[in-house]
């Protein structure tokens, strides 16, 4: 699979036709703006980001590459939609950041690129993509030998549909009806499996839960049910 197969357009056009609200807080974004801090700090908790070369894969508006700019990583954000990179440059001239933005799969970076990034951040996009094996594989071209990578994504349950599905985007709508494919979301174990395929050591998992009560986010390693992240590593 070319890297640009490795697209599904109709993904792509669902956040291009969005992307003037990406930086709305009260915006069908709210759900990234809120989890955003507890992703970021898993992040520079395991991997210091400080003065470290970090890419973004699937960056969109730029919300998490932003967070990571201002925390003093070197970021390069990546994502094959135009309109959210034009809005993550925009955004990034009021927020005084300097994040190198680029129209391209992880599949095309990875060639022109390979080993050159300390931290690989790919947060929320595996389950929009024909091929998420494939991007993982890009994922580890990316990062140079010792660096960290970091996955998230849904898991594939009876659960994750009713609250992803039923719940975030037809009862509460958080998320607009059409965001997510159920049979496109992806089980812990078939994410292990691709990260052992592609060289890389699994370190960590933790769940990201929600409560509609309360309308707070946390992370939960006991519960990887819905939301999840990992961290893996590329050996020295």
């Amino acid at each position: 699979m070319t890297s640009h197969s490795n697209v599904d357009p109709q993904e792509i056009a669902k956040f291009e036709a969005l992307a003037s609200r990406w930086w709305d807080r009260n915006s069908e974004f709210k759900p990234l703006h809120d989890i955003n801090p507890l992703r970021a700090n898993y992040i520079d908790e395991r991997s210091p980001v400080a003065g470290q070369r970090l890419v973004d894969v699937g960056c969109g508006g730029g919300i998490l590459a932003e967070a990571m700019a201002h925390r003093g990583a070197r970021v390069t954000g990546i994502d094959m939609g135009e309109a959210p990179l034009s809005v993550a440059r925009i955004h990034q001239l009021e927020s005084g950041v300097d994040i190198e933005y680029c129209q391209s799969t992880a599949e095309q970076l990875a060639q022109e690129r390979p080993a050159a990034f300390d931290i690989v951040c790919c947060l929320g996009m595996l389950e929009h993509v024909p091929d998420p094996a494939a991007v993982i594989a890009a994922c580890a071209k990316l990062a140079r030998p010792g660096a960290s990578l970091y996955f998230s994504t849904i898991n594939r349950n009876p659960r994750s549909f009713a609250l992803m599905i039923v719940g975030a985007e037809h009862i509460l709508r958080l998320l607009p009806a059409g965001t997510h494919e159920y049979t496109k979301f992806i089980k812990p174990s078939e994410l292990a499996s691709w990260c052992r395929e592609a060289g890389l050591i699994l370190e960590d998992t933790t769940g990201l839960t929600y409560n509609p009560l309360t309308k707070r986010y946390r992370l939960n390693p006991r519960d990887v049910a819905v939301n999840y992240m990992v961290r893996a590593v590329k050996p020295a």
